[in-house]
């Protein structure tokens, strides 16, 4: 029987890589798991208290590469022409980034985004959601902090309309376990 010998060589390699692993490369959130209550920065420069917004009812956290990038600003701007409608489902939305305040707020403003958007340059919302990089572009829909709806690999340009799909589904009444029957 032979020995698989491993060169130390390649038990460096082996150990760099693990180390160079995000150490918050964790799986987002799942259906039915609790938001985290964490606080961030928006562009305006103030404090947010997730645990708060929560309580608002239905909230929309959605993180997203860049500020100002095609897609980002397609997916920004989805919600932004939807806000009316989304609005009237009492729908809190907020975006997330490793942005600084300042990206932030010239994005909020060059595109006239009537939402919150939070600068975490640190990633310290991303991990708390378990978003694993900068580069994902995942949606979580909140009911009271409640993960009702997910998308790994939200869209740009249909975002609000995907958004306004699992609202209706997490809004609609569960269907009536059927009536036994007697013999």
């Amino acid at each position: 029987m032979s020995r698989l010998r491993l060169s130390p060589t390649l038990l460096m390699i082996g150990l760099l890589l693990s180390l160079l692993r995000p150490a918050y490369a964790v799986d987002p959130l799942a259906m039915g798991a609790t938001a985290p209550a964490i606080s961030s920065t928006d562009q305006n420069g103030q404090p947010v208290d997730l645990g708060q917004v929560y309580k608002t009812g239905y909230v929309l956290v959605y993180f997203y590469p860049k500020a100002g990038t095609p897609g980002c600003t397609k997916e920004a701007c989805s919600l932004r022409d939807a806000f009316a409608d989304l609005s009237k489902e009492k729908l809190t939305i907020i975006g997330v980034s490793h942005d600084t305040v300042a990206e932030q707020k010239k994005f909020t403003d060059d595109q006239k985004l009537p939402f919150t958007l939070l600068a975490d340059p640190n990633g310290d919302v991303y991990k708390a959601f378990g978003v694993p990089s900068m580069r994902n572009r995942q949606s979580f829909l909140l009911k009271n902090g409640v993960v009702v709806w997910r998308e790994l690999k939200a869209s740009t340009s249909q975002q609000a309309a995907d958004v306004k799909k699992a609202l209706a589904a997490a809004q609609s009444p569960a269907p009536a376990a059927p009536a036994a029957v007697s013999s």
